[in-house]
């Protein structure tokens, strides 16, 4: 469902504009000559702040690198491969599938665009006090929304590079903030989860005007995610008691049709709890202009090289899916099919040089977020960068997956919750273990960037994430070891600030 909210960021974009990279990563100039404490006069003004808090969210997929979180995060993992025209292809994906990035030659987004947000969220939190006319309310909103974003914004640098430079009020030369290690990151996370819980302002869900913007029960998901990772077992009754609140709440519920969670019409169902807006009518984002508002390149990335006609356009073949994913599900799982696209059952052997196949290829592909015909429908500028596929962050199923695990941990009987996703997606599968709720998870969340974090946090990646497992068509991916868990840190940050010290890689 597209909505007034995804609009929002035209304004954002007329507030605020991304500096240029020099000295400082993070700062936020207006392109008026006002300084805040003047530009922020009425609640309005105010919102149009907040609003440019969240313009970073549709950054991640594309900043003049191809970096979709959940992509970056699956082509480390066991069921998804690079894929591309070639191992020379976008040679920092490569490399992150291989597990051979260096601090020059690494993906560099989530960096900047993760700390772009994080300075949004602070102007937030540092103007809305002063601004006259609003209420305590509307303050109270604002401060939860900004504060979980910045939680959110700070989750992805604490995932991919673990050991980062924290700052909550926002810098002043020489733009430098001290470098936190993981854990004490992961503390700071959690508080500022817990300050928003405090508040007790945000909604469990918001009515369609507002999709997009924070919930409680995104929060909630968002908490869990982080203690679950950090295998936080002092936290664990909390983050089940979370997963009950949103169950108990009954504001979210599974849907039957797996297949239509993924198409338009099925953009913030009674299974989504958060989603990424993109929109395509009117999009003007372009190649020149990577922060316009408008839609995702992520579709055409993945897409089937050839397309298949009346179904899918021409892509350019990367993530492609491993065959032994396919191959995972159960008979008469409803996921298999909506979440895979078997090419093989239309063109037969799918290879090099058969209907466009490319390195890697496997004849499978991302059904849940490959560009469909007519995805950009209404576009105004580059036709590939403008598909409206929103990226789902948070659904309902995880909840109840969530709770199992917790549950499991807890010494506790989650197999209800478990059962609920069995049913409704028609799996077989009766194992209530640890194990058996992990490839459960396996199977409902291929290619939404899950899969990876799942096998770090319970200690499976180096049994896994093998080079011998991954390898496919003379790639030459490496075995993961402990130090992968975290990537080198860009060394154009670590120029900027001598103090930085490099993750060892």
């Amino acid at each position: 469902m597209k909505n007034s909210f995804k609009a929002l960021s035209i304004i954002a974009l007329t507030v605020l504009a991304v500096s240029s990279c020099t000295k400082d990563f993070v700062t936020v100039k207006h392109n008026s000559s006002e300084p805040q404490s003047e530009y922020y006069i009425n609640e309005s003004r105010m919102f149009e702040g907040l609003v440019a808090a969240y313009d970073p969210l549709h950054w991640y997929d594309y900043f003049y690198q191809y970096t979709a979180l959940n992509m970056m995060s699956d082509i480390m993992s066991d069921d998804i491969y690079c894929g591309g025209s070639n191992d020379g292809d976008q040679p920092s994906l490569v490399k992150i599938h291989y597990f051979t990035s260096t601090p020059t030659e690494i993906v560099n987004v989530p960096w900047t665009t993760s700390y772009s947000g994080i300075n949004r969220c602070c102007h937030v939190l540092e103007n809305v006090d002063k601004v006259p006319g609003m209420s305590d309310d509307s303050k109270k909103l604002f401060k939860a929304e900004a504060t979980a974003l910045r939680a959110y914004y700070y989750t992805v640098l604490w995932k991919f590079y673990g050991n980062v430079p924290y700052y909550d009020k926002n810098l002043t030369t020489p733009y430098t903030a001290p470098q936190l290690k993981a854990d004490e990151i992961y503390t700071k996370i959690v508080e500022d989860l817990e300050a928003v819980i405090a508040m007790n302002i945000l909604p469990m869900k918001q009515s369609p005007d507002k999709y997009g913007r924070v919930t409680l029960a995104m929060v909630y998901m968002l908490y869990a995610e982080v203690v679950m990772y950090q295998n936080d077992n002092s936290r664990y009754n909390t983050a089940l008691t979370y997963m009950q609140n949103i169950i108990n709440s009954h504001s979210y519920s599974l849907v039957a049709d797996y297949d239509g969670i993924w198409a338009e019409t099925g953009e913030w169902g009674a299974e989504s709890i958060w989603e990424i807006n993109y929109i395509n009518e009117g999009g003007v984002r372009d190649w020149g202009a990577p922060i316009a508002v408008g839609g995702s390149v992520y579709p055409v990335l993945i897409g089937i090289p050839g397309g298949v006609a009346g179904q899918y356009v021409d892509g350019w073949g990367f993530s492609p899916v491993a065959a032994k994913t396919y191959e995972m599900f159960g008979e008469g799982d409803v996921r298999r099919d909506g979440t895979i696209y078997n090419h093989l059952a239309v063109v037969g052997e799918y290879g090099n040089g058969i209907n466009g196949g490319r390195w890697q290829s496997t004849g499978y592909f991302l059904k849940k977020y490959i560009a469909r015909v007519n995805g950009n429908h209404g576009y105004k500028a580059s036709d590939n960068l403008n598909y409206g596929n929103n990226q789902r962050v948070y659904r309902y199923a995880e909840t109840l997956l969530n709770a199992a695990e917790l549950s499991a941990l807890l010494n506790q009987d989650g197999s209800k919750y478990l059962k609920e996703v069995r049913d409704i997606r028609n799996c077989k599968d009766t194992d209530t273990s640890i194990d058996g709720i992990l490839e459960e998870r396996h199977k409902e969340f291929v290619g939404e960037g899950k899969r990876y974090w799942d096998l770090v946090r319970t200690g499976k990646a180096a049994s896994v994430l093998t080079a011998a497992s991954r390898a496919f068509d003379g790639s030459q991916p490496i075995d993961w070891t402990p130090n992968k868990k975290y990537w080198p840190i860009p060394q154009s940050e670590c120029d900027k600030d001598k103090n930085i010290v490099q993750n060892n890689y």
